[in-house]
Formats: structure tokens, sequence, C-alpha cells
């Protein structure tokens, strides 16, 4: 029998059977418990056998991308959410997400929540460098629908974002029942309500939604861990008309002469944030990649 796991928890993983059906408990085979980069994750798609009272993970299937933290693979989509009022968002967080996700080859999408409160200028910035920007609000279900055909179509898709953002009410928004939390005043950042990484499964009337919902971006493995200098810029999608047009073929476009990245920039098109936000990135990766011979 095959399955998408929907959950991990205490050594179990929660199988949802193709064609419907209840959710099946599995323990997996020892070989794959032994596997560090071979472990289920949610997301993943599986074999699974089902012996008397008991059911056991066999075999995972090929992935198309995976992440090892959070432990999520397959993903289609990572909707990425920014607040437009408290807590603000943070671009440079966004950016490391977008690129994130372009390395993997899953589409970021940046939906910004409680448009009932205010509007965000970044919407602006990120729909002119070649994002899908939907601008939700939760509280009054402005938006929701055009998210959710967005999302209908997508996949398997991930949630991730600062805590306090509204992940967890725009899946209530979408037809979940989940626990929220407040964001602290003093603090400016709302308190972790989700505690594992969960595949939920909406039936929304603009179709069938598949979710995945992430405790934030604490939780998430940074872009110099897995992309290098020298792919970073490959994955800054508002790059890609400049890359090749330098004077030097192994430009890093941050100080070489006739640099088109650069520019770009100078002329408006390239955002000065993203393009900062690569600057800082670039240095990231520079220095983990110094880090090795030392």
């Amino acid at each position: 029998m095959r399955g998408t796991v929907e959950k991990s928890l205490s050594g179990f993983y929660y199988l949802r059977p193709d064609g419907g059906g209840a959710v099946v408990r599995c323990t997996a085979k020892g070989t794959l418990r032994q596997a560090e980069f071979e472990s289920p994750l949610v997301g993943d798609r599986a074999e699974f056998e089902i012996r008397g009272k008991t059911a056991l993970l066999t075999e995972l299937l090929p992935r198309s991308n995976s992440f090892i933290r959070p432990p999520v693979a397959n993903i289609g989509t990572l909707v990425i959410v920014a607040s437009a009022a408290s807590p603000a968002a943070d671009p440079f967080l966004i950016d490391r997400m977008t690129v994130q996700a372009e390395s993997v080859g899953a589409e970021p999408v940046i939906c910004f929540t409680k448009l009932d409160l205010a509007r965000s200028g970044l919407a602006e910035t990120y729909r002119a460098a070649g994002f899908q920007t939907p601008e939700v609000s939760s509280e009054t279900g402005e938006g929701i629908a055009a998210l959710a055909e967005l999302l209908a179509g997508a996949g398997v898709c991930a949630l991730t974002g600062n805590s306090g953002a509204g992940k967890t009410s725009l899946l209530n928004a979408l037809g979940l029942d989940l626990p929220t939390g407040e964001v602290s005043d003093r603090l400016g950042r709302g308190r972790h309500t989700t505690r594992h990484v969960e595949l939920h499964t909406v039936n929304h009337r603009a179709g069938t939604l598949r979710i995945i919902d992430t405790p934030g971006f604490s939780s998430f493995e940074t872009v110099t861990e897995t992309v290098p200098a020298n792919e970073l810029a490959e994955n800054f999608r508002d790059f890609a008309p400049h890359l090749g047009k330098c004077r030097y073929r192994d430009c890093i476009h941050r100080a070489e002469p006739d640099c088109a990245v650069t520019r770009a920039v100078a002329s408006g098109g390239i955002a000065a944030a993203r393009y900062e936000s690569y600057l800082r990135l670039l240095a990231s990766a520079e220095e983990k990649a110094a880090a090795k011979y030392r």
C-alpha cells in the first residue's frame, strides 16, 4: 500500500493512504530509522504494510526535494507568511526563505496577513521582483478565497513565517480549527502555537488544499547551510535578466567593475533591499566556506 506521511511523533509515522481512508500509524523499518538523511519526513510518499494490528513503513518513494530542518519533503510551494502589521515583517528573513525555496525547486509565495489592520509596502516590492504576493485578512476573510484557489493547484505546500505573523489563523480561515497565540506587546512577536510539523488536508470549495504547518523561521535551515556563495545569485529571480552580462564571468556582484547586477540596483531594476539581503547572505556563505579550512 502507498500513502503520504502527514505527521511524525515519538517514533511513529502517520500515513494517509492513497485514495483516502483513515490515517495509519506506522513504525519504520529499521534500515529507514538508521539512515539520517533517508528517515521518513512529513510530505514523503511511502509504501507500508499492515500486519495484523500493526503497520510498518517499508520504503520511501523518490523525493522531488526535501528540507532537513524542518523535516519536510516534496514541497511544491513554500508559503512565506509575513504580517502587514505587528510583528513587522523582516525583508531579510523573507529573502532568506525565497532563496531556500528556489534552491530546491519549490515555488515561493509571499502571503501578507492582517490586511484589516494595514497594508504592507513590501508587497509591491516582491511583486516587482516576480513573486506572487497574496494579501489577506484572516479576521475579515478578505483575500482568503483567492489564496485558496492559488494553493489548490500547488501540490503540497508548506507554511513558514515569524511567530505571530498569522500562520495558524490563516490555516483556520482556510478551514481548520487550530489553537492560536497572541502577539506580545513587549517583544513584538507571537508565542509559538505550532509545536511540530504536520500535513493538513483542507477540503475547500476552491479544491483540496494540502498544507504543512511548520514552527516558524527559527526552525528553518539557513540558506548558507545549503547554497554555495557562487550559486547564490542564481536563486534571486530578479537577478536573472542581468546574469551573464557582467564584464567578468566569475563576477559575484559585489564590488567588481561593470557589473550588470549592481547597475540594475543603481537604476532601480533590482530593489536595494533585495540586493542588501544578497550581500548579507553572500558574506555568510563565504564565511561558512572559509570555516571549513580553518
